[in-house]
């Protein structure tokens, strides 16, 4: 029942639960006991984004500053401990709590693929309750990358940045987005990303992943 309140409240904000554990039973990095849940954003986060305060503003990090504000009341209202995927170092294993919740893989391009929302899986941040809530078991026993056939994420990259089993080709990404002809992937995101058949689950507005790949290519 708990988790079904959290789960209205989160909906609300244009989040969703993208995966939950019990660190007792699936031992992680950093806690041992309670409950954890990850969040993650859903088809409605961005217009809710785009009206907020930190949008508008002009300041830095709009969308962690939306994440910690929205966040931080969710966790005061349960009762909970917030963490987030920023603000490091030291940073939160987000990357160890996500594959330990068995709703994330390592893709074949080592992205880290989600079941619902495939390569646009976007963490916000996660809540941990010191009590072991009711939670529901993955819905996959394996990676939904096992039964992919065509794996698109692997021929999609306009420069081939992405190989079977890594590494990412970094400088080669940054040098084509930088080029008149990696507009595409500026104005709509990466198109590796956007070519999982699981990616549509995210219904990622074009603006969401516009505003992703600018700050990726400021770093």
């Amino acid at each position: 029942m708990m988790l079904e309140q959290l789960n209205v409240m989160v909906q609300a904000q244009g989040l969703e639960i993208h995966g939950t554990l019990h660190p007792r039973q699936t031992p992680v990095t950093g806690l041992k006991t309670g409950t954890l849940v990850l969040l993650g954003t859903e088809g409605a986060f961005w217009p809710i984004f785009s009206t907020s305060a930190e949008a508008q503003d002009g300041k830095p990090d709009p969308v962690d500053r939306w994440s910690s504000r929205v966040i931080d009341a969710l966790a005061e209202q349960f009762s909970a401990a917030a963490y987030f995927p920023f603000g490091g170092p030291p940073y939160a294993p987000f990357i160890n709590w996500a594959l330990a919740s068995g709703r994330a893989f390592s893709s074949p391009s080592q992205m880290m693929v989600h079941d619902q929302v495939g390569l646009m899986t976007s963490y916000r941040g996660a809540l941990h309750f010191d009590a072991e809530w009711d939670i529901p078991p993955p819905p996959l026993d394996r990676s939904p990358c096992d039964s992919c056939s065509d794996k698109p994420c692997l021929s999609t990259c306009p420069v081939g940045a992405l190989v079977d089993g890594g590494p990412y080709d970094l400088g080669a990404c940054h040098d084509f987005l930088g080029s008149d002809a990696g507009t595409p992937c500026m104005d709509q995101g990466c198109q590796a990303r956007r070519a999982c058949p699981l990616s549509s689950g995210a219904n990622r507005d074009f603006s969401q992943s516009s505003h992703h790949m600018h700050y990726f290519h400021s770093l």
